[in-house]
C-alpha cells in the first residue's frame, strides 16, 4: 500500500481498533484462477501468534478457501471512514484557486499465510467467537448455543475455517494531515456542518489527527 509519511500509521492499537470496529473486510487471494476477493467478517485474536491472528469462515461453495489450502498467501483489507473533501472547503481555494478534489479515508492491511481449517471443533468456537463479537452490544444478544447442536453441526459443514498469522499489518489514515492549517480547518467545518454519521464520525478524525485534540 502507498504510505505517504503524512498519513502512514503505526500505532498497533490504533489499528486493532480499526479492524475490530469494521470487522467484513475484503479477503484477497491468488490462486490457478488468479486474484479472488470476497467480503469477509473477521475475528481478531491480538494476543495469539507473534503479532496476531485473524479467524473468518467461509462457504464450503467458495473456492477462495480450496485457493488458500494449496498454500496462497492472504491480503485483508479493513475499511474505515470514508469521506468524499471537496475543494470549495479549501481556504486556499479563494487565494490561489490552485486545488483538486480528495477523500479522506481510513484502512488497515494485513498480509500473511492463511490455512484452511476443517475441524468441527475449531470452527464452533470461531463461530461463537464471532457471534459474541457482533452481538454483544444488543441489549439481549443471541448466542450459538440457543440453536440445537443438529442444526448447528449441519450449518459447520456448510462451511471451511481460515486463520491468517498477521506477518504484515500497515495503515493508512488520510485525514487532511497534509494540508495547510486553514485548509484543514476549512475540511473540518465542512464535514461538521453534515449531520450524516459519517460526515461526523470523519470530522472527529480531521480534529483528532489534523490538530491533535482528541475528541
Amino acid at each position: 500500500m502507498y504510505e505517504p509519511s503524512h498519513f502512514k500509521v503505526e500505532d498497533r492499537a490504533a489499528l486493532h481498533q480499526v479492524m475490530r470496529a469494521n470487522p467484513l473486510a475484503t479477503l484477497v487471494t491468488a490462486g490457478e484462477g488468479g486474484l479472488i476477493a470476497n467480503p469477509v467478517p473477521f475475528v481478531l485474536h491480538a494476543d495469539e501468534g507473534d503479532q496476531g491472528v485473524l479467524r473468518a469462515h467461509l462457504a464450503r461453495p467458495n473456492p477462495q478457501w480450496k485457493a488458500i489450502a494449496a498454500g496462497a498467501e492472504a491480503l485483508v483489507i479493513f475499511t474505515g471512514v470514508e469521506r468524499y473533501v471537496t475543494p470549495a472547503w479549501y481556504a486556499s481555494k479563494q487565494e490561489h484557486g490552485k486545488v483538486v478534489p480528495t477523500w479522506n479515508y481510513v484502512t488497515v492491511q494485513v498480509r500473511g499465510p492463511a490455512r484452511a481449517i476443517e475441524d468441527p471443533v475449531w470452527l464452533r468456537a470461531q463461530l461463537e467467537s464471532l457471534t459474541q463479537q457482533q452481538e454483544a452490544p444488543r441489549a439481549e444478544p443471541w448466542n450459538v448455543a440457543e440453536a440445537t447442536d443438529a442444526f448447528v453441526s449441519v450449518q459447520m459443514r456448510g462451511i471451511v475455517g481460515i486463520e491468517i498469522g498477521i506477518a504484515a499489518l500497515v495503515g493508512k489514515f488520510k485525514l487532511s494531515q497534509n494540508r495547510q492549517e486553514a485548509d484543514k480547518l476549512g475540511v473540518l467545518n465542512g464535514l461538521s456542518a453534515d449531520p450524516e454519521s459519517e460526515s461526523q464520525a470523519m470530522a472527529a478524525l480531521v480534529k483528532q489527527h489534523g490538530f491533535g485534540i482528541s475528541a
